[in-house]
């Protein structure tokens, strides 16, 4: 980025360290769903944990704004936007894993590569194919397939976990766009709104909801703060600096591999099945999000 001084490293180091940093994010974020619902049998629900474990990052959080107050005012409305959009994107999530099936959130909410397209397009300028038309009609027919139950006739009354991950995944292409976009404001300073973006949707849900706060464990109120400084901080850092030195849809596709892993660690760590109906329509988005990627690199 451009408030970052990079050292001179050989041409491959530099090309190769931002997909790295993205498999470390889509990793570590594709077994964020197990410590959330750990918590959640604690006694901690997916709003309180989101808002705790935001909480913790407050001390890094001050730290990267520290003499950095003045750059809200150079794009106030952009980091606005980031902030809520990461807010929606993180909450939205935290719920969908805990109410809905890990596989089946995951590949609902990486339909964000057809989100990425058509904002990158329509905000960052990028070129767009003809073919993406194409993509776009495979994609959401994966999700339409996978939404649609034949006793509901329509897909539009499937479980709440089903649209907080599609809302999570447009939110999450919006955020990307929106760090892009905010090039005036340094890493710290989109980091930090975005974390901040996090804990204000979850304080400001938490005050028009009814869900207390209970009698969690006291193990679930220390370890919550602690995911958030350490994991929070690898994650958002490493997903920042990926979607940041390469193009949306590259950085998009690469992030697909949060699929693989919440599908493998949900196999054995959950009685979770995911039907031949799923199966097809989460093949038919997956392959939206590969044709997306090879057809804007070519």
């Amino acid at each position: 980025m451009r408030s970052i001084k990079q050292s001179p490293r050989p041409a491959n180091s530099v090309a190769l360290l931002p997909v790295f940093s993205l498999l470390l994010s889509a990793t570590l974020w594709g077994l964020f769903w197990y410590p959330l619902r750990l918590l959640e049998q604690a006694g901690l629900s997916g709003l309180w944990s989101t808002l705790l474990i935001y909480l913790g990052t407050l001390p890094l959080l001050l730290y990267l704004l520290r003499g950095r107050y003045h750059e809200f005012s150079q794009a106030p409305w952009l980091l606005a936007g980031l902030a809520l959009a990461s807010g929606w994107c993180n909450v939205a999530f935290v719920l969908a894993v805990l109410d809905g099936n890990i596989v089946r959130v995951l590949l609902l909410f990486y339909l964000s590569p057809v989100w990425a397209t058509l904002i990158g397009w329509w905000f960052l300028g990028e070129r767009v194919h003809r073919s993406t038309l194409l993509v776009l009609v495979v994609a959401l027919s994966g999700a339409v397939i996978m939404l649609w139950h034949p006793q509901m006739g329509m897909p539009f009354k499937s479980e709440a976990a089903d649209w907080l991950a599609l809302s999570s995944g447009f939110s999450f292409a919006l955020t990307n766009a929106l760090v892009r976009k905010a090039q005036t404001s340094s890493l710290q300073m989109r980091t930090a709104t975005s974390w901040l973006g996090v804990m204000l949707v979850a304080s400001l849900l938490l005050l028009f909801s009814t869900s207390p706060l209970g009698e969690p464990s006291l193990a679930a109120l220390l370890a919550a703060p602690i995911i958030g400084l350490l994991g929070i901080t690898i994650m958002t850092f490493s997903v920042i600096y990926g979607v940041s030195h390469m193009p949306l849809h590259r950085s998009a596709i690469i992030l697909l591999f949060e699929i693989i892993v919440g599908a493998v660690s949900s196999q054995f760590l959950t009685n979770e099945v995911i039907s031949l109906q799923e199966w097809i329509g989460g093949a038919l988005v997956m392959l939206a999000a590969f044709l997306s990627a090879k057809k804007q690199t070519e």
